[in-house]
């Protein structure tokens, strides 16, 4: 009987090995259930992750808007509220992608199942991609958010698609990506909450969300156009205004090159295993 069993055993285990080495293996799978994951994670708490953003930029719109005269115009034609929404939209989608890919990193380094994404065979490019998206996600949901309510208070209107999609998708992937870096170095919230607090919102609120950077001199002018989030915002804005204080090719290109060097570090950190692997 013991025999027999034994026997049986062996049978089923060897039948077992040859289904699982008989199942295809599906390319993409990985990358599209961490990706699945990473964006039902946000979406589970829309009135923390999206709601709340949302309510926060309404806000400083009213807050700047009744503070510098109600409907003073900006510049000829352009009322200040028209000139500061599109600004506005742009730094709830610099906080938002940011927050997304760095908190879910961190969470899952400080819980310690960080194994559950290592584990699995991903590469360094499904890795990246799955997070990065993942941001860019939050980012455009918050995004939509956020305009469809502002077209109930301030008078918007596109005037380049082009460019408010790809200033609004680079700067989406541009924060996610840098998120994505942020939780890798950051070994508990304290040293993330580091970073946004002393990197993300400075950069945020001197990028010319709230002000056009052609009225300033002197090193803060110079200070402006070394800031990346300055084209970004002005790019944007630019789609939706028709005027920038900025060469929109010189944008895209930074936005574009950055980009492109954000993503291969990403790549080369998960690829090492930087501050991941045990």
């Amino acid at each position: 009987m013991t025999i027999e069993t034994t026997e049986n055993s062996r049978a089923g285990l060897t039948h077992g090995a040859s289904a699982l080495d008989s199942r295809k293996y599906v390319p993409g799978l990985g990358f599209y259930t961490l990706l699945k994951k990473e964006v039902q994670r946000f979406l589970k708490v829309p009135l923390q992750t999206v709601f709340a953003p949302m309510m926060t930029t309404l806000l400083f719109l009213a807050v700047f808007t009744l503070a510098f005269g109600g409907n003073s115009r900006y510049d000829g034609d352009i009322a200040f509220a028209t000139f500061l929404a599109p600004g506005l939209i742009m730094m709830s989608v610099i906080q938002n992608s940011f927050a997304n890919t760095s908190s879910s990193l961190v969470i899952s380094k400080v819980q310690g199942n960080i194994v559950d994404v290592l584990m699995p065979p991903l590469s360094a490019l499904e890795l990246t991609l799955a997070y990065a998206l993942s941001g860019l996600a939050r980012g455009l949901v918050v995004a939509l958010a956020v305009a469809c309510s502002m077209f109930f208070f301030v008078d918007l209107s596109v005037h380049s698609w082009a460019a408010v999609l790809f200033f609004l998708v680079g700067a989406g992937l541009m924060l996610s990506m840098l998120g994505i870096i942020g939780g890798i170095i950051s070994d508990k919230f304290d040293h993330i909450a580091a970073v946004t607090n002393f990197v993300i919102m400075p950069l945020s609120f001197l990028s010319g969300t709230f002000y056009s950077v052609e009225r300033l001199t002197g090193i803060w002018y110079t200070i402006s156009h070394i800031n990346p989030f300055f084209y970004m915002i002005d790019g944007f804005r630019y789609g939706f205004i028709g005027t920038a204080d900025s060469s929109q090719i010189v944008g895209a290109l930074v936005v574009g090159g950055l980009n492109l060097f954000l993503f291969c570090v990403i790549w080369f950190l998960f690829r090492r295993g930087y501050r991941l692997k045990p």
